[in-house]
């Protein structure tokens, strides 16, 4: 065989899976390529637990199932799970202590679907501790390496959060795609921070079962992978009906893969007049205008719309938000399961168990939570921002009611930063990191980051497309035609290696 297993990790996932059928090469043999990736890349954090007996178990099966005629979609297709995902006697800790020693005796129906479909577990990835943090450093064991680094320094940057294990290692070429979570932007964010694709789905589209909670209202699984292809791929198996989430839809799963060379043609794209904030890098509004241009030569009619609730977005999330985590977090006592804090009765062993399990800004979350929930706050703070977030809502409905198809805008309002740069900053330095993303998830609509473009100091970013509820395929051909224009992002040198 030709192909070298340095060869085998550059392979997109759709590449990979027509070598596979080809028999150009083993499932064994892009498993152990990518197993041996993941060894050579430990400086780079991306992996909490790495499963290399169950992933060549897998990929035994994938092979028999191929040499059979039986391959089902995803057959020997090595990925990555965010460690948020619930994997049947898998160490699953949510980025935090007080998940220390928690095995789950279930799988959850994200993960269950992708082994349906015949994937393979390379191991579980590193997130911020229980999905709160745009950066990766809130993990507790340690914050993620992005694999790119700004021209002429070897200043470790943040891969974005809270997926960025799941971004870190597409972008290093450590899986052929990842699972990952969003709940105000922790899929897009990340992707755009990377060079890679992210799509949050609409809520409802795949199920929150099995799934450690942040807040269950935002919270959408998706896919990070390394063309718009791939994503409409994975996600093909990750959604569908799941009658244990009452949240999740009972609707077909489309093939979104054939939406993906669809073109623009025909659509009307808007440009959301509120998304120009103050002190906007000036190269991520000529992005955003180069972006608009792009589909407009493909065929699309490029109009100005308004979503006058905008600038109430990020605030009102981080009502929501932290007072469904205060409620969610609360499981964790140290009696069931996780890590338990001996003390003299039953209320010290919770407050020790929760003050050592629990990180500074989950802490910080829950606390804020518990306060816009309690008695004299809840009508001034909880209440009001339910009503903003109904606003929001029909910003959204009025404008994809007046013919617009999608909305393009950035996807972050910065590059990567480095890793320590904003720990000691307010936290609300870090919140802005969402300003573009936590309108998506409020309105519980689909959005999908795509690569478009290097900074000066040579780092990716990103715009972001909106869609109608339930209209992913939309966003895949768009995003398609965005790809297209801008050129697959040329992923960074293993440097780790």
């Amino acid at each position: 065989m030709s192909t070298t297993p340095a060869d085998l990790t550059e392979l997109t996932l759709a590449d990979a899976r027509d070598g596979l059928r080809q028999k150009s090469f083993s499932a064994r043999e892009i498993t152990q390529a990518h197993l041996d990736a993941v060894a050579q890349a430990r400086p780079l954090n991306a992996y909490l637990i790495e499963t290399p007996e169950r992933a060549l178990a897998m990929a035994e099966v994938a092979d028999r199932k191929i040499a059979a005629g039986e391959a089902r979609p995803l057959e020997g297709l090595p990925l990555g799970i965010k460690d948020l995902f619930c994997t049947h006697d898998v160490p699953t800790t949510a980025g935090s202590k007080i998940l220390e020693g928690f095995r789950p005796h279930y799988e959850s129906t994200v993960s269950h679907n992708l082994w349906r479909d015949g994937a393979v577990m390379l191991g579980k990835l590193n997130l911020d501790e229980f999905a709160m943090g745009s950066s990766n450093e809130t993990s507790a064991y340690g914050a993620v390496v992005s694999p790119w680094r700004r021209k002429d320094s070897d200043a470790p940057l943040v891969p974005g959060g809270s997926s960025g294990g799941s971004a870190a290692a597409v972008a290093a070429r450590l899986c052929l795609g990842a699972t990952a979570t969003d709940t105000g932007g922790s899929i897009r964010q990340p992707a755009a921070f990377t060079g890679t694709v992210g799509i949050k789905p609409t809520y409802g589209r795949c199920s929150r079962w099995g799934t450690v909670a942040f807040a269950s209202s935002l919270d959408q699984a998706g896919p990070i992978t390394r063309t718009v292809r791939d994503s409409a791929i994975l996600l093909a198996s990750m959604a569908g009906h799941d009658p244990k989430d009452t949240t999740c839809v009972d609707l077909p799963v489309p093939d979104y893969e054939a939406s993906v060379g669809r073109g623009v043609k025909g659509l009307t794209i808007g440009i959301p007049k509120e998304y120009r904030v103050d002190g906007m890098p000036a190269e991520i509004e000529r992005l955003w205008h180069q972006g608009a241009e792009w589909l407009k030569a493909a065929g699309a009619t490029i109009v100005e719309v308004s979503l006058p609730h905008t600038q109430y977005a990020l605030p009102a999330y981080y009502i929501v938000a932290p007072a469904e985590a205060s409620s969610n977090l609360a499981r964790y006592d140290g009696v069931r399961y996780g890590l338990r804090v001996p003390a003299k009765d039953i209320v010290g062993m919770y407050e020790q168990t929760r003050a050592a399990g629990f990180g500074r800004e989950v802490k910080r979350r829950i606390m804020i939570g518990t306060y816009v929930l309690s008695a004299g706050y809840y009508d001034a703070y909880y209440v009001r921002a339910q009503k903003i977030r109904t606003l929001i809502k029909r910003d959204f409905e009025t404008v994809y009611a007046n013919g617009v198809d999608a909305i393009l805008t950035p996807a972050t309002p910065s590059a990567a930063f480095g890793i320590g740069e904003k720990q000691n900053a307010d936290p609300v330095e870090m919140y802005l990191n969402d300003v573009f993303t936590v309108t998506v998830n409020m309105a519980g609509l689909p959005g999908i980051a795509v690569p478009a473009g290097l900074d000066a100091q040579g780092l990716p970013l990103g715009l972001q497309l909106i869609g109608r509820p339930f209209d992913e395929e939309t966003l895949f051909a768009a995003a398609q035609v965005i790809e297209d224009a801008a050129g697959r992002t040329v992923l960074p040198p293993r440097w780790w290696a």
